[in-house]
């Protein structure tokens, strides 16, 4: 088995307002081994993202504050590191693909440009180098004429275009994390499967681990080794991929999959999970899904249930089911 390469324990990441405290990240633990696919799932404000944010130490503070935990990368806390010695983290062992490219490119600069800097800055590579590596590395994302790409701004391009220019940064470094939030959410159908299919060949050509944050589990079922359910902030569930899909534990995962549209499959109206995701100031010492489940009981309302090992030991649930009244039916 590879060994882990990320291991979050009990992280907690929290954002003071003026409503309250709101606990985006509650007392969350997982790993990615090396050269693994992990898909982050849940609802939106569910912490995907803070989490990723959290690894890449890109949350504001204040109003953010990390209240405790650790997140280890090959064994150092990178929480402890200094800001210079992130600085030399991010981007070249860890590299992040956001959810908009426009957003994360900058305007005025050319693509070129903005391949060659992290190349520049965290391998000393002279100008000339860098540009030889920046027309490679435009290619090897799928992009035609690599030479006038080079030279072309962000708004020449079409949206697909852009955001394999931001793998295309993202892998500059040859890092050994990728994360990628929603990488394809804005891209229309036929790019969405283009961009997976080169992250897929892109992680068997260099190896590289991805943290893939979505909420698209026909995404999370072509791409993910392993997935981790997150709701409120907190895990509740996590497994390798096929026995997430064969055998969802937590209600809250029956009723995803359940939510999932079928091809060629009847259905009078498409289901989803009844009530909405509660207040995270409000949130207390419970399942905090209580209040949305159909089997739900009393200690569901006032204790909160660990995250406990099942079977043979890699499927991991948080529900009061399987030691109250066994399993799900």
């Amino acid at each position: 088995m590879a060994k882990e390469l990320v291991e979050f324990k009990n992280l907690k990441t929290h954002f003071h307002t003026s409503a309250g405290v709101v606990k985006a990240v509650d007392d969350v633990s997982f790993s990615i081994r090396e050269g693994e696919t992990l898909c982050v799932v849940g609802e939106s404000g569910c912490g995907k993202s803070v989490t990723a944010m959290t690894l890449m130490r890109l949350i504001e503070m204040p109003p953010g504050q990390i209240a405790g935990g650790e997140i280890l990368f090959e064994g150092k806390d990178i929480l402890k590191l200094s800001k210079k010695d992130m600085s030399r983290l991010r981007g070249n062992e860890i590299a992040m693909i956001f959810q908009e490219p426009m957003s994360s490119l900058n305007p005025v600069l050319t693509i070129g440009d903005q391949i060659t800097e992290p190349l520049i800055l965290h391998l000393g590579m002279d100008r000339k180098d860098a540009k030889k590596r920046a027309v490679e590395l435009i290619s090897l994302v799928g992009i035609p004429r690599p030479e006038e790409i080079f030279n072309a701004y962000p708004h020449e391009l079409s949206g697909g275009m852009r955001q394999r220019i931001m793998i295309a940064i993202a892998l500059s470094c040859n890092p050994k994390l990728l994360i990628a939030d929603e990488p394809t959410t804005a891209l229309d159908v036929t790019i969405q499967a283009q961009i997976l299919d080169l992250m897929r060949d892109i992680k068997k050509k260099v190896n590289t681990a991805i943290m893939l944050i979505t909420h698209d589990l026909g995404v999370v079922a072509e791409m993910a080794d392993f997935v981790v359910v997150m709701y409120a902030g907190k895990v509740i569930e996590e497994a390798p991929v096929l026995d997430l899909f064969k055998d969802p534990q937590h209600p809250y995962t029956k009723g995803l999959l359940k939510a999932k549209p079928v091809i060629n499959q009847k259905q009078e109206r498409l289901y989803s999970i009844p009530g909405q995701v509660p207040n995270p100031v409000e949130l207390g010492n419970n399942c905090h899904f209580h209040d949305r489940c159909e089997f739900c009981m009393e200690i569901c309302k006032t204790k909160e249930p660990p995250l406990r090992t099942q079977g043979d030991g890699k499927h991991k649930t948080a529900c009061w089911l399987y030691e109250e009244e066994g399993k799900v039916q």
